[in-house]
């Protein structure tokens, strides 16, 4: 995150007007957030893993589907029963399948600071060929979350303002998915 304040300017003539990043546990997505958390003509959006759908049950999207509870010694939104017992998540992205997120983003949620949006697998699956295709970039199934909601998000917007896409990672760790998931023999 610090390096791309320091780049847009640079690079692009100013700030973004979005940051965009993936959000599973939070940490790749904290990293490029803080340092724009004081810019707040900077919109923070965090994409959640909507797996199957937000209403399907089967999903990772503790800020959106959420309620607070304590996992691992922090007070955060998590997915749990009526008992307070993790629920099972679903996720086609290994590093989004968690049934938590940091505290950092449950108080960016509460603060009204970020806004938590949810990108299903098909999405996330049809967003990581695309930019193989056109980029020649094989992103992480992580990021390719982002880069859905990037996508989905530009067109409404007017062509002068800027979108920052958060790329945490890389693909190869994901083609065996990827390829089961897509019908492709290896």
């Amino acid at each position: 995150g610090r390096e791309c304040l320091e780049q847009m300017p640079r690079d692009a003539g100013r700030q973004p007007d979005y940051v965009v990043a993936s959000v599973g546990g939070g940490s790749n997505a904290i990293g490029i957030f803080h340092p724009y958390i004081e810019h707040e003509s900077v919109r923070l959006i965090g994409v959640e893993a909507a797996g199957e759908g937000l209403d399907s049950g089967h999903h990772a999207a503790s800020l959106n589907r959420g309620v607070v509870g304590v996992l691992h010694g922090n007070r955060t939104y998590l997915l749990q029963d009526a008992n307070g017992q993790i629920t099972e998540t679903h996720s086609i992205s290994a590093g989004l399948d968690y049934p938590g997120v940091g505290p950092e983003h449950a108080w960016l949620k509460d603060s009204g600071r970020a806004q938590y949006v949810g990108i299903t697998d098909q999405e996330a699956l049809a967003a990581f060929h695309n930019c193989c295709r056109i980029e020649g970039i094989m992103p992480a199934l992580e990021s390719a979350h982002a880069i859905a909601y990037a996508a989905k998000l530009a067109p409404t917007l007017p062509k002068d303002q800027i979108i920052l896409v958060n790329l945490s990672g890389r693909g190869d760790k994901d083609m065996h998915t990827v390829a089961e998931t897509s019908g492709i023999a290896l």
